[in-house]
C-alpha cells in the first residue's frame, strides 16, 4: 500500500532487516545447546536423526535431526530477549509487529504421545501480557507418524513486551522405557511487519 506514511516505510525496513528466527539450535544441529531444560522425566531429552525408527522424513530435507522425548514430561524452553536481539522499546509499543510463532511435532508409528506448547510474550518484569497454550494434542498408538505444524501469529500484541517465552514438549503414552514420546524440531519465532493495516484519511484531501 505506497499510501502508508513514510515513517511506516522505515520501521517496515527495520523489521525486514532484523526478520529471521529469534530461536537458537530450532533443529538439535548442537544437541541441547541453547534450551532451558524445564522437564527432564523417564529417560530424559534426547536428539536423534530423522527419519528415526518408525518415523518419516521431515518435509524440509534440510531438517536433519530432532528433539525426542520419554515416558516422563519433558518440557524445555527458551526466553528470548527482545532488546538484545535488535528490537528498540519505541518499535514494540508503538508498530506493535505481528509474531509468528511455529513449530513441528511427530509421534513414533508405533507408539502414542502426548504433545505441548505454551508461549506467552512478557513484560520487563515479567509479566504475562499474551499467552499461545492450546490443549495437548494426543495422538493414539499406530497412528502415521507424520509431521505436524502448529503456528500462531500474535497479530495485535500488547504494548509493554519484551520477552518471548517458548516451551514445548510431551511424553509417550504407553509409559515405555527409552525414547517414545513426541518428537518435535524446526520451531521458531519470526516477528514481521504487518501487511495490512487500516489506511487513516489521507492528510491534506479534501
Amino acid at each position: 500500500d505506497w499510501d502508508q506514511p513514510v515513517a511506516d516505510w522505515k520501521v517496515f525496513y527495520f523489521l525486514c532487516s532484523l526478520r529471521r528466527n529469534l530461536l537458537r539450535n530450532p533443529c538439535a544441529e548442537e544437541d541441547l545447546t541453547s534450551w532451558q531444560i524445564d522437564s527432564n522425566g523417564g529417560d530424559k531429552w534426547k536428539v536423534e536423526s530423522l527419519p528415526g525408527d518408525h518415523g518419516t522424513d521431515f518435509p524440509d530435507s534440510k531438517v536433519k535431526k530432532y528433539f525426542v522425548t520419554s515416558f516422563g514430561l519433558c518440557l524445555k524452553s527458551q526466553l528470548v530477549d527482545l532488546k538484545a536481539e535488535g528490537y528498540w522499546e519505541d518499535l514494540l509499543d508503538t508498530f506493535r509487529p505481528e509474531i509468528e510463532v511455529k513449530d513441528w511435532f511427530a509421534a513414533r508409528a508405533d507408539c502414542g504421545c502426548t504433545y505441548h506448547i505454551r508461549v506467552q510474550l512478557v513484560s520487563e518484569n515479567y509479566i504475562v501480557l499474551a499467552s499461545f497454550e492450546p490443549p495437548p494434542v494426543t495422538i493414539d498408538q499406530w497412528n502415521n507418524a507424520e509431521w505436524t505444524e502448529v503456528s500462531h501469529t500474535f497479530s495485535d500484541s500488547p504494548s509493554g513486551v519484551r520477552h518471548i517465552l517458548f516451551q514445548h514438549g510431551g511424553k509417550d503414552t504407553q509409559f515405555w522405557a527409552g525414547w517414545y514420546g513426541p518428537r518435535v524440531t524446526n520451531s521458531s519465532i519470526i516477528i514481521t511487519p504487518k501487511m495490512t493495516r487500516d489506511r487513516g484519511p489521507l492528510h491534506g484531501s479534501a
